[in-house]
C-alpha cells in the first residue's frame, strides 16, 4: 500500500505538494491549540488564515519553483506589517531550500539559499526591538542562519545521492547491456563454429557421392552387383547429408525468424508476376529480358528475383510519382539485373542502410557477384546487380 501511494505521489507532484501543504498547516493550528490562549497573538481564524497563506507557495515547489520562492519572499514582510510569525512561514522557507538543493544544480540552489534566508536574517535583526525585545537579535540572525545552511546541506546530500544512484542504475544498465552482447556474440561464434564443422561434414559427403557416382557410371555395364552397392552407399550417403543440412539450418537460424515456409522459392519466372503485382499497387514498370536465358543455379534465380523485389518495394514505397524499369541481362557466364526509377531520388531514410539492402549484399556476395545502389544521374535510385554463373550440364 505504502509503495503504491509513493507511485501515486510521484506520479502526481502537485497533488503531493498540496498534501504537504496541509500538512504544514495542521501542524500549525495543532501548536496552536497546545498553547495556553493567553499566548495566542490572533484569533484562531485568523492564524489559521496567515497559515495558508505562508504555506501556499509549498503548493509550487516543483511546478513552478521560481514563482514560489519570490511568494515566500513576499510573505517575509507579514512580522513587520502584522506584527505576526507564522510558524509555517519558517517550515515553508526550509522546504523550498530543501527542494531547490535537492532536485536543481548546485548554482541555483544556491542561490535560492542566499535569495530566502539574508532577507531572513535581517528581518530576524529588525524583528526583536519591534515584536520580541526579550529575544537578542545575534540569537535569531544565528539561529535563522544555521537552519537555512541545514536546510541547504540536506537538499545537497540528497541530491548527490540520487545522483550516485541514476549513475549505478546506468553503470548496471549498460554492464548488464554489454553482459547480453557478450552472450549474444559467444552463442553467435559457437554457433558458426558448429555451422563450419557441420559444412565440412556435408561437403565430404557431397564429395563421396559424386566419386561414387562417378564410378557408378564406369561399372554399371560391365559390373552391375559393384554399381547397386555403390547407388546404395550414394543412397545412404545423401539421407545422411540431408541430415546435416537440417542441423545446419537449425543452428544457423535465429529465434527471431519464423517458421520456414512450405511454398516453392520463386525464381526467374517470377519476376514477370512480381512486375504485375506492382504495377497493381500503383507503380508502372516496365520489364526487358536480355540475351538468352540459360539454365540457372536455383540460389542465383533466387538471389536475382529477391533483388527486384527489394528494388521494386524499394520504389513502390519511396519513389513518389515515378516509373519503374526493370532489366535481366543473360551474357553467358553471368547474369545481370538492374532496377531503376524515375522518382524523387534516395532520401535521408533511402540512403541509410537498411535490412534489405544488407540482405541483397549477403545475398550478391554469396555468388561472388557485385552489387552498386545509389542515385542515378538523371535522377531517381538504381540497384545494379552482376552475379556470376557456371554452366549446368546435363552431367556427362
Amino acid at each position: 500500500m505504502g509503495t503504491q501511494l509513493r507511485r501515486w505521489l510521484r506520479a502526481r507532484p502537485l497533488a503531493g505538494d498540496a498534501l504537504l501543504t496541509v500538512g504544514l498547516v495542521l501542524g500549525e493550528v495543532l501548536l496552536t491549540l497546545l498553547t495556553p490562549r493567553e499566548f495566542w497573538p490572533h484569533s484562531l481564524p485568523e492564524a489559521l488564515g496567515w497559515s495558508l497563506l505562508c504555506a501556499a507557495p509549498v503548493l509550487l515547489r516543483r511546478v513552478a519553483p521560481w514563482p514560489a520562492v519570490l511568494a515566500a519572499l513576499a510573505t517575509l514582510v507579514l512580522p513587520l506589517v502584522v506584527e505576526v510569525v507564522p510558524t509555517t512561514q519558517s517550515l515553508t522557507l526550509v522546504v523550498l531550500t530543501y527542494t531547490m538543493a535537492a532536485y536543481r544544480p548546485v548554482r541555483p540552489a544556491l542561490v535560492t539559499a542566499v535569495v530566502l534566508w539574508v532577507p531572513v536574517a535581517v528581518v530576524a535583526a529588525v524583528l526583536p526591538s519591534e515584536i520580541l525585545p526579550e529575544i537578542g537579535a545575534a540569537y535569531l540572525v544565528a539561529n535563522n542562519l544555521l537552519v537555512g545552511i541545514v536546510s541547504f546541506s540536506v537538499g545537497r546530500t540528497v541530491h548527490a545521492r540520487r545522483s550516485t544512484t541514476a549513475a549505478l542504475r546506468e553503470r548496471a544498465r549498460v554492464a548488464e547491456a554489454n553482459q547480453r552482447a557478450l552472450a549474444e556474440q559467444a552463442v553467435a561464434d559457437e554457433r558458426r563454429r558448429i555451422a563450419r564443422e557441420l559444412h565440412d561434414v556435408v561437403a565430404h559427403h557431397v564429395s563421396v557421392m559424386g566419386v561414387l557416382a562417378t564410378g557408378v557410371r564406369r561399372v554399371l555395364r560391365r559390373d552391375p552387383d559393384a554399381a547397386d552397392e555403390a547407388v546404395a552407399t550414394i543412397e545412404e550417403t545423401s539421407r545422411a547429408t540431408l541430415r546435416e543440412l537440417r542441423r545446419l539450418l537449425d543452428v544457423l537460424r535465429t529465434e527471431a525468424e519464423p517458421a520456414a515456409d512450405l511454398a516453392p522459392q520463386p525464381g526467374l519466372a517470377g519476376i514477370e508476376t512480381l512486375v504485375e503485382q506492382v504495377r497493381d499497387a500503383g507503380l508502372p514498370v516496365t520489364l526487358t529480358v536480355a540475351g538468352t536465358p540459360g539454365p540457372v543455379e536455383q540460389g542465383v534465380a533466387l538471389t536475382v528475383y529477391r533483388i527486384v523485389q527489394e528494388a521494386l518495394t524499394n520504389a513502390l514505397k519511396h519513389a513518389g510519382r515515378a516509373t519503374a524499369q526493370v532489366r535481366v541481362g543473360f551474357c553467358g557466364d553471368a547474369v545481370e539485373v538492374e532496377v531503376t526509377d524515375t522518382g524523387r531520388g534516395p532520401s535521408p531514410d533511402r540512403q541509410r542502410v537498411g535490412h534489405g539492402l544488407v540482405g541483397m549484399r549477403e545475398r550478391v556476395a554469396l555468388y561472388g557477384g557485385v552489387l552498386r545502389t545509389g542515385a542515378r544521374a538523371g535522377g531517381g535510385y538504381r540497384v545494379y546487380a552482376r552475379i556470376p554463373v557456371e554452366a549446368l550440364t546435363d552431367g556427362r
